[in-house]
């Protein structure tokens, strides 16, 4: 573990390539065009690392001097015929798994299909879904299709459970509480574990036990929880999980996902919609006529992995490996994570979130049709949990007033400064100071941007 971990001032991994302001764009003097940017983002899509630049080189170059015998013959011992198993442990690692309840494979959404189709098996008196309102659109529409593909209307079969008037993310006791009243009715519980548009990671092994204290099946899209907070998905006892690879585990746009099958599955679960991949190795090249499936979660792969996609990812899992996987990166992360919210919150421009819900409703207009939404101070707000241990790294800053064009405005003003979160439309910018390359210098950059902004924008509009 490099001895700088607990440096916030020092980058924890210098293996990263983080855009400079000229490549991004911002309009700032020469002296700092080329420095790098205040890259805020890895929780959309985590940057480039030296080391998947290299091995996708030596991929590439595999490819032109041994094409197909790069399958079964490979100059640095990744016969891609096995290259999945060189991600695999390290998966494992992150989510809390064994190797076997682990497959590296296919993309978040098509994933999740697989598992429902294994799972979710409704009755017709279990049949419903639970999951998080506003969950992940891809989610929501995963969640509909499967629930139609049953004959069920989606208004019916799919409970959506909603922050109490006036607050922005649920509360634990929330969800407990409806688990247990409506347990016998629901077939499948599905959060996200980390939620992708509050930041609020969601108590996972309370709301796995409760599920399955119902009867429920219990599953999670860890997309925005891997990589970013711990998991013990094997000794929480969750059914199935799936996620992405592309934002804080690194692997490059439109990267490999996978997913995690508890093992007590592995005897009485199989594949639906089988592939040869999925195929028991020993007789794969074979080609048998009859599909006999790896035990466990490999054996829903269908086909071979992109061989690109994956070394991409492995480069990013052997850094997180050499500086010590989860324990010490929690550890960073929740002390960054901690100074950037401090500092935000000591903007003159900051309002409290307990006083955001009365100053939304002074603004009825909040749906912009008789332009009340459009007057008042602008400010911010922060709707990630102000707990730790309810949230990961990112922070997500609601602008004021609602349904203005305050966010736009600072959006465009940070992305000039150099500083690069990402919106999510009407009101919220989203930043993810990571702990494998972020500093506490990003963390201040950030804050003072945005203080700048603020003071540049109400001078402008002479409030």
């Amino acid at each position: 573990m490099p001895p700088q971990w607990s440096d916030l001032n020092a980058i924890l991994s210098g293996e990263f390539l983080i855009p400079s302001n000229r490549d991004i764009g911002a309009k700032l003097p020469e002296d700092n065009a080329d420095q790098r940017c205040t890259y805020l983002c890895g929780n959309s899509l985590g940057p480039l690392t030296k080391r998947s630049k290299t091995l996708l080189q030596q991929e590439l170059d595999v490819w032109g001097t041994r094409a197909v015998e790069g399958h079964f013959a490979h100059p640095y011992g990744r016969e891609w015929m096995n290259i999945a198993d060189t991600v695999t442990p390290l998966l494992a690692e992150l989510v809390g798994a064994s190797e076997k309840e682990v497959a590296c494979m296919g993309t978040l959404t098509a994933n999740l299909h697989l598992m429902m189709s294994a799972f979710y098996k409704p009755t017709a008196q279990r049949f419903k879904i639970l999951c998080e309102g506003r969950a992940f659109p891809s989610d929501q529409y995963a969640f509909a299709s499967q629930a139609r593909l049953h004959g069920y209307d989606p208004k019916e079969a799919i409970i959506e459970i909603c922050p109490r008037e006036g607050e922005f993310t649920l509360r634990e006791s929330d969800i407990l509480d409806l688990i247990a009243k409506e347990g016998p009715s629901i077939s499948l519980v599905i959060f996200s574990g980390v939620q992708y548009y509050t930041g609020q990671w969601f108590p996972m092994k309370a709301i796995t036990t409760a599920a399955k204290a119902q009867g429920c099946v219990c599953g999670w899209d860890v997309a925005h929880a891997i990589g970013n907070v711990p998991m013990a998905l094997h000794d929480w006892d969750v059914d199935f999980a799936v996620w992405c690879s592309y934002k804080y585990l690194n692997s490059g746009p439109g990267g490999i996902g996978g997913l995690f099958v508890h093992n007590k599955w592995e005897n009485n679960l199989l594949p639906q919609y089988a592939g040869w991949w999925g195929h028991d190795p020993a007789t794969r090249f074979a080609m048998p006529p009859r599909f006999s499936a790896i035990p466990g979660a490999q054996g829903f792969q269908q086909s071979n992995p992109s061989v690109l996609a994956t070394v991409s990812l492995l480069g990013s899992l052997q850094i997180f490996k050499e500086v010590g996987m989860m324990g010490p990166l929690r550890k960073r992360s929740l002390r960054l994570t901690s100074e950037l919210e401090t500092r935000l919150m000591k903007s003159r421009f900051y309002v409290p979130i307990n006083e955001v819900p009365a100053q939304c409703l002074l603004q009825d207009g909040i749906n912009g049709k008789d332009g009340t939404a459009q007057q008042g101070q602008p400010g911010f707000t922060i709707i990630t949990p102000r707990d730790p241990e309810s949230r990961g790294s990112q922070l997500s800053l609601l602008f004021l007033p609602p349904n203005s064009d305050v966010m736009d405005k600072v959006f465009n003003a940070l992305s000039a400064m150099g500083v690069v979160g990402d919106e999510r439309r009407p009101d919220v910018i989203r930043l993810a100071p990571i702990p494998l390359y972020n500093t506490l210098g990003d963390c201040e950059r950030a804050a003072s941007c945005l203080e700048e902004v603020f003071k540049c924008l109400t001078k402008a509009t002479g409030l």
